[in-house]
């Protein structure tokens, strides 16, 4: 049981004289499974008119060039939540039905087959046909549900056919006439079509609207209003849904932030460019080609060279440094004069090839590593039969720590056609030299690599054998996804991660953008392999990340490039020379 205090956006098509006569003679009722529930304890006197009611039947009172929205509130409202997407009439005889002749029903009811023509509406992207068997449900008296809806409203929203977004504000206020309880996806998709009908200022009211339901806003939600202001170039009105996205714990992506920065940099706003830019460091890391243009125009810009403190508290940036944990300070623009900007490359050390400053290594806390070794256990424990794993875990326990662990099925395959154990040996023995206690890294390998095919051959079961009883080798069991493992032993080991893989999968999307990637840039190890052997590329002495140099000057990762034949590209940006700092 849900208690909702909402605000309910509704498009008016009718006289209002004509719709409050109407709620004084029916309550509002909830179709929920195969009963209907009273929404509202209220009838007339729950209903009241906020803003100027629109008079005019037709529809142009939506038109982008007039807009007279009309909303309708509801105060202390309660409702329950579906138990169901359509509301079927099953037969109410003594016979008792089992639960598949229930599904059967529901399949076969008016509302089950047009619940299906809808989704296969849906995957063609075939809004006319959808609105044709809307218009032939509502003349047949079929009752639509919450789903239906939905999948109207996504067809209108994503629709380049203007009838959709014509009609898409139609269908939206026949669901709420008709009683039935939006949730997120409604309002996304009708905020979807207030931003294609040029109007995010409903397209920010109807994310408001969501908060009286009681629906959290994702950052899909929030979407149209902030792309909508920021191409109509209101950065005030954008920097308003950012602040409601923030309030609402809804954390910013590069799309949102470099469309925040765009505006902001168009706008002239020096202090929100760096806001967004320190923004972006803590989020994104490195950059889109789109993104990267959009900085570089701020830098060359003649506003952005106006901008910057011509003298500085050096001791007091370098402690603000130290505080951050190292590449920014977040004191704000340094320096004075306008900006060199180019596209460079670091060498092996970190140094920028345009500027010679050395950018630096930023340490991960220990305590978020240890959390993150906790998460990829729950998960773990979920995806795998959890026996196995725990299993795992204590012969790691037993056996570890390892100076490195090794993804032994990647390392066997790299530029083989079938499995190589002489390849994956020779890996092995190399990080073995290198390795400070000279021990074997840890080899991990599915149990059918280890039984069957190439792990027949005489030398390769010789192999196999010396390596079980280092006590480096461990055969993950049978329909488990080997991954985990490899990943859990080297964060639990803090040591490094021998593997070509770029873990950009479903499973390591599941761990997150925050810390996954500073943990995977510290520890993965890249290999190329020549006629003289293997050659490891360790991880770079420098943070792969925006940073912000004691002297104002910075270096922004962008996404070309990055793998071992071409070096990821840079944007450096440092105040021309001739320029003179002055420090306190």
């Amino acid at each position: 049981m849900l208690s909702r205090r909402s605000l309910v956006v509704v498009p008016l098509l009718f006289r209002p004289s004509r719709l409050f006569s109407f709620f004084t003679k029916s309550p509002i009722v909830v179709h929920s499974g195969n009963t209907r529930r009273p929404l509202l304890r209220h009838r007339a006197t729950a209903f009241l008119f906020t803003k100027p009611i629109c008079t005019d039947d037709s529809f142009p009172c939506f038109s982008m060039n007039k807009v007279n929205h009309c909303y309708l509130s509801t105060l202390s409202t309660t409702a329950t939540s579906p138990t169901h997407d359509s509301y079927v009439s099953l037969p109410t005889s003594g016979t008792t039905l089992s639960n598949k002749s229930k599904r059967k029903a529901r399949r076969e009811s008016p509302e089950g087959v047009l619940r299906e023509k809808l989704n296969m509406c849906s995957n063609r992207g075939d809004v006319v046909e959808a609105l044709r068997l809307y218009d032939e449900a509502r003349q047949s008296g079929v009752q639509l549900s919450q789903h239906h809806y939905n999948v109207l409203l996504y067809l209108c929203s994503s629709s380049d056919v203007g009838l959709g977004l014509e009609r898409g504000f139609e269908i939206f206020q026949e669901m709420l006439m008709n009683k039935v309880l939006p949730n997120e996806a409604t309002f996304t998709s009708a905020a979807r079509i207030a931003a294609a009908r040029e109007d995010p200022g409903m397209a920010f009211e109807l994310v408001r609207q969501m908060k009286g339901f009681g629906i959290a806003p994702k950052l899909r939600s929030y979407g149209p209003a902030l792309m909508g202001f920021c191409e109509k170039g209101m950065a005030d009105r954008a920097y308003e849904v950012d602040a409601d996205m923030i309030a609402s714990g809804v954390v910013a992506e590069e799309a949102e932030l470099s469309a925040i920065l765009k505006v902001s940099v168009d706008a002239k706003r020096a202090d929100k460019v760096y806001e967004i830019m320190q923004r972006l460091r803590a989020t994104v890391r490195h950059v889109s080609e789109t993104t990267a243009e959009i900085i570089q125009n701020w830098f060359k810009c003649e506003e952005g060279g106006k901008v910057g403190e011509e003298t500085w508290d050096e001791i007091e940036v370098r402690e603000a440094t130290v505080r951050g944990g190292g590449g920014w300070h977040g004191q704000g623009w340094l320096g004075s004069g306008e900006w060199r900007v180019t596209r460079t490359h670091m060498d092996e050390t970190g140094v920028c090839s345009f500027c010679g400053e050395k950018l630096v290594c930023i340490d991960i806390d220990p305590i978020e590593t240890q959390n993150f070794a906790s998460s990829l256990t729950k998960l773990a424990c979920q995806r795998e039969v959890r026996a196995d794993f725990v299993q795992f875990q204590e012969w790691l326990q037993h056996q570890g720590p390892f100076d490195a662990v090794v993804d032994g099925a990647n390392l066997g395959l790299i530029n083989q056609h079938s499995f190589s154990f002489f390849q994956l040996n020779t890996v092995v023995q190399k990080l073995r030299q290198l390795s400070p206690s000279k021990r074997l890294p840890l080899i991990i390998l599915h149990k059918n690599r280890v039984t069957g095919g190439p792990a027949q051959h005489p030398n390769n079961k010789k192999l196999l054998e010396s390596w079980k009883k280092s006590g480096a080798l461990y055969a993950t069991p049978p329909g488990s996804n080997d991954d985990w493992y490899w990943l859990y032993a080297a964060v639990s080991c803090k040591c490094l991660l021998v593997t070509n893989d770029e873990m950009r999968d479903h499973l390591f999307q599941l761990l997150g953008s925050s810390f996954f990637p500073r943990w995977k840039e510290k520890h993965q190890v890249r290999l190329s392999f020549s006629q003289r052997g293997p050659t490891l590329h360790m991880p770079p002495p420098y943070s792969i990340v925006i940073q912000e140099s004691e002297k104002g000057s910075w270096h922004v990762p962008t996404t070309t490039g990055d793998d071992l034949e071409t070096p990821r590209q840079w944007l450096c940006a440092t105040r021309t020379k001739g320029t003179t700092l002055h420090h306190l």
